[in-house]
């Protein structure tokens, strides 16, 4: 092994990711986590006894740990169970009608036919591919990249793949996109959805947000043992490789000297030296001084605008009425109120749409039979102040769980059946957040270059996580991670006189 030892704070996607990369490197690493567990925002709640998937529920961009888990000697099918699921998601619509996406573009196409008409099953046949050609154009150049600058991207893209974006039109708004694309509103509801995938509104994220419809269409697995044995598996993988876990160890403190890290703080009051440190966590806790006023300087003074928060029910209990798939959405039919609220107003949806992932489908439940369900609306990230009450929380409540019942729905959360998560509740996991759940709103095309990437002004200092590069999710986070990994192992090999070798993703390896 290494004496080069680097730690990891937080082992959240980011963090897991870094740390298999650099165990199976030879580097000494330690992570630290504050939690009981792996995962970070992929968590579980128990309620009655079961456990329940009650952050990330979706599982997409295979390919992101396929290469990770490949490039140290293992597959995904060696560490986990998953399953592709054949419906993307059921929608639902107050005019009672319901749609299914399929993983299956005919399938959807002619589902789309019946339930709107040719000319609708046409437009979404030309929408599939346009986001394909948008995803393979921004893939290599904005996915995959470091961190991309404004010239470097637009190089990177070529005439070919600036002639992609000007067809779409990247100044527009994702909504005014789904305008041109669909006659049908639902169809523009639907899509539009995709960009709270980054905690954004789709009247001010760009078009370009169009490609995680393709990214779904793709693939979405399911996890047996829910998400949460996604990153034990990842935990195990990188113990396998070296790398020490160390649970309910809250970082207190960043230390540097003459300009650079050399360890960290514990609450414990244990110092852990270190040539370098990985910061998996919310960027917003350095900005503020929560790890020292030091390390302050590690990302730009200014905070960005917040993503969205959420409210969220883990639920135990039957359910009765329509029939649910894995994945399900219930929308109302005024949908830019939803974000008016949220943004505007900075207050909780009158009138949310809902998300409903129940995590026993697709399968046989009998009647009356409890089922695992995690039920989610969208929120402000104002956790860290007055603003959402108890009876602003009872009242969404209240809004959410009618408005399932008026679309066939009948669920109702209680004491024994199930657990209620705030915006405060989310602020007080991730310090300094808010209860942002994805870092900044991806709001106007030049976001993607206000993200910071992996490096530091403060030498020795790395970022991973959804509120850096390329930005929120799993598969993202897991991707930053590695890209955090790559520039320690970069900056690793500036100062050693071991001789290095290239691996996946460009990384410089002993």
């Amino acid at each position: 092994m290494s004496e080069h030892k680097v730690v990891i704070i937080g082992a959240g996607m980011g963090g897991l990711s870094s740390a298999i990369t650099l165990a199976h490197q030879g580097v000494n690493v330690t992570v630290v986590e504050s939690a009981s567990a792996p995962g970070g925002k992929v968590h579980s709640r128990e309620v009655a006894g079961v456990a329940i998937d009650s952050g990330p529920t979706v599982f997409t961009m295979r390919w992101v740990f396929d290469a990770l888990l490949r490039s140290v000697g293992t597959s995904v099918e060696a560490e986990m169970r998953i399953t592709p699921l054949q419906v993307l998601a059921r929608h639902f619509w107050p005019d009672g009608s319901q749609l299914d996406l399929s993983a299956n573009a005919n399938e959807s196409e002619a589902a789309i036919a019946a339930w709107s008409g040719g000319d609708e099953a046409r437009r979404f046949r030309d929408f599939c591919k346009t986001t394909r050609q948008l995803y393979a154009t921004l893939e290599g150049p904005m996915i995959r990249a470091q961190r991309p600058s404004m010239g470097g991207f637009m190089g990177d893209l070529g005439f070919k793949g600036l002639g992609v974006l000007a067809q779409l039109g990247p100044m527009r708004s994702l909504w005014d996109q789904l305008g041109q694309q669909f006659s049908d509103p639902r169809l523009r509801q639907l899509f539009a959805r995709y960009a709270t995938y980054c905690g954004s509104s789709p009247w001010q994220s760009p078009a370009t947000l169009m490609l995680i419809a393709q990214v779904e269409m793709d693939g979405v697995w399911s996890v047996e043992g829910g998400m949460v044995a996604m990153a034990h598996a990842l935990e195990r993988v990188g113990s396998r490789r070296g790398a020490v876990f160390r649970y309910h160890s809250t970082c207190q403190r960043i230390e540097h000297r003459q300009g650079r890290v050399y360890g960290v703080h514990l609450q414990s009051g244990e110092f852990l030296p270190a040539d370098r440190v990985i910061f998996n966590g919310d960027t917003g806790a350095l900005r503020s001084g929560l790890l020292g006023e030091g390390v302050r300087r590690a990302v730009t003074s200014s905070a960005p605008p917040r993503s969205l928060s959420a409210l969220t029910w883990s639920m135990y209990s039957p359910t009765q009425g329509v029939a649910l798939d894995r994945h399900n959405v219930f929308f109302h039919s005024s949908y830019a109120s939803e974000f008016e609220d949220i943004f505007e107003r900075q207050r909780l949806p009158e009138r949310p749409t809902v998300y409903v992932c129940a995590q026993d489908q697709p399968s046989a439940v009998m009647p009356g039979q409890a089922e695992r369900i995690f039920c989610l609306v969208n929120a402000p990230a104002c956790g860290d102040g007055d603003g959402i009450t108890e009876e602003a929380l009872e009242q969404c409540q209240n809004h959410t769980f009618q408005h399932l019942r008026q679309l066939g729905l009948n669920l109702e959360p209680t004491t024994a059946n199930s657990i209620r998560t705030s915006p405060q509740d989310f602020h007080r996991r991730f310090p300094a957040s808010g209860g942002a759940l994805y870092g900044q709103a991806t709001h106007g095309w030049t976001s993607i270059f206000s993200r910071p990437g992996s490096t530091t002004p403060l030498s020795g200092l790395y970022l991973a996580g959804g509120s850096v590069h390329p930005g929120p999710g799993v598969p993202m986070a897991a991707l930053s991670g590695q890209r955090a990994a790559e520039a320690v192992m970069a900056s690793l090999a500036s100062t050693s006189t071991f001789p290095m070798g290239a691996t996946f993703g460009g990384m410089s390896t002993p």
